[in-house]
């Protein structure tokens, strides 16, 4: 499931990234255009270790990748979107929801961190 859901995420950042880059070039500020780029970039990093959660899911099935899996998708929307919204016109309070979605991903890359801890120990 995962892998199917990192590759939907994958595809709407290359729309998105797509839109910033040519839709929204002539109407947006530079700081719009700076939020709309780092939001697509993260959303390319996390999209990816989701695909790598999925795939690890698969060759380690004995082990459950959901809660990361979960936390990166959480960043995704919250940290991502909250940036896409305040390019495209939001009030900047949306920008004191981003963080949470920064620490989501974080925590998701910690979970990830700590479930490879425990099976090494």
């Amino acid at each position: 499931m995962w892998i199917a859901i990192a590759a939907i995420n994958l595809a709407i950042a290359v729309v998105l990234g797509a839109f910033g880059a040519h839709g929204l070039k002539s109407r947006a500020s530079v700081e719009q255009l700076g939020w709309w780029h780092t939001a697509t970039e993260y959303f390319f990093y996390h999209a990816l270790g989701l695909l790598a959660l999925g795939i690890l899911t698969k060759i380690l099935p004995e082990l459950s990748f959901k809660l990361p899996a979960v936390l990166l998708q959480l960043g995704i929307i919250i940290f991502c979107g909250s940036l896409y919204l305040m390019a495209l016109g939001a009030p900047r309070w949306f920008g004191a929801i981003t963080p949470i979605g920064g620490l989501a991903m974080i925590a998701g890359w910690l979970g990830l961190a700590w479930i490879m801890v425990r099976v090494q120990a």
